[in-house]
């Protein structure tokens, strides 16, 4: 990642960044892969790398290799200026992450930089004791509820607004709590489960709820970097050559993602495996009529429904 190739994207003045981490199992006695918080495989060791990805180009902004006993925000501070610095004159009109991320040290800092956040927080008993006394719910739709509160922790100079949101298990089926009910950003009650935001924002409480729920895109782009651009693959023994590997990965990546915008234009954001047997790689062969002096054709493998897209892609509009 480099400042130059978001220099490149005149359209975005503001963009939102979303910080997220992820565990990657090793398998082997490489630099930094230590026993940590490990979901998948419990026990065992793993590195875990810090993100950021600006939400409106899907591209990384940022890629921190980590080793695995780390916190989520562990180094946030200086990861937040060293993405500021790549992202050059663009301004971070909102910054998103989850409850790793819920420090006061750390909102200080975005407070200080003026950078509006919202953070899922961190239940600890005193927030939990808030969330049961909260009143002022309002039905966004059947089974979500919304309200906010204010609430200043011990260490906190200041109280902070904050968004409680409450799901019924059984009227949703896909309200976190029964992903996760373990999870420190949720609150299991006898019918459902509530889950709190830290915010600066001051729109309304639905609002805020929506633009956070945003924020699960990134999940999407660690899954894809992890299938097809080998972020969990790369594994030298050396720690700084593993992230130097990955570096490019993420270069690789970023380099897709703007050819998927600026190229492909699709509705659907093709993944790269989808992208390599559509565009990348095309069955072709050179024809040739012996008979005649016509010069060589180059005849391609493409489907019917795809050679109008490819015919403007390589055609200048002048020859069309």
């Amino acid at each position: 990642m480099s400042k130059v190739q978001f220099d490149q994207i005149h359209a975005l003045k503001s963009v939102t960044l979303d910080l997220d981490s992820t565990v990657i199992t090793r398998n082997g006695e490489q630099e930094g892969a230590v026993r940590g918080y490990n979901p998948g495989r419990r026990g065992r060791a793993s590195h875990h790398p810090l993100l950021a990805f600006v939400a409106e180009a899907r591209m990384v902004a940022n890629f921190w290799l980590r080793p695995g006993n780390t916190h989520s925000a562990n180094n946030v501070l200086q990861f937040l200026e060293a993405t500021l610095a790549h992202l050059g004159e663009k301004k971070v009109g909102l910054l998103r992450a989850d409850s790793g991320f819920f420090d006061d040290v750390f909102l200080k800092v975005l407070e200080e930089k003026r950078i509006p956040y919202i953070i899922a927080a961190r239940l600890n008993q005193v927030l939990q004791r808030g969330l049961y006394q909260a009143t002022g719910w309002w039905a966004l739709e059947p089974g979500l509820e919304l309200t906010e509160i204010s609430y200043q922790a011990a260490c906190w100079s200041q109280p902070r607004r904050v968004i409680v949101v409450r799901q019924s298990i059984r009227q949703r089926k896909n309200a976190p709590g029964k992903l996760c009910p373990s999870s420190k950003m949720i609150l299991t009650f006898k019918d459902g489960v509530t889950g709190a935001f830290v915010t600066t924002l001051e729109l309304p409480v639905a609002e805020v709820w929506r633009t956070y729920r945003g924020r699960a895109d990134c999940e999407n782009r660690i899954k894809e970097l992890k299938a097809d651009f080998g972020l969990d693959a790369f594994n030298l023994w050396d720690f700084w050559a593993t992230e130097s590997a990955l570096g490019f990965a993420m270069l690789a990546y970023n380099l897709m993602s703007l050819f998927r915008q600026s190229v492909m234009r699709a509705r659907v954001q093709h993944t790269l495996s989808t992208l390599h047997g559509l565009v990348l790689s095309i069955g072709g062969a050179w024809k040739t009529n012996s008979k005649t002096d016509e010069p060589k054709r180059l005849m391609l493998s493409i489907p019917r429904k795809h050679r109008a897209w490819l015919l403007r892609a390589t055609v200048p509009a002048s020859d069309q």
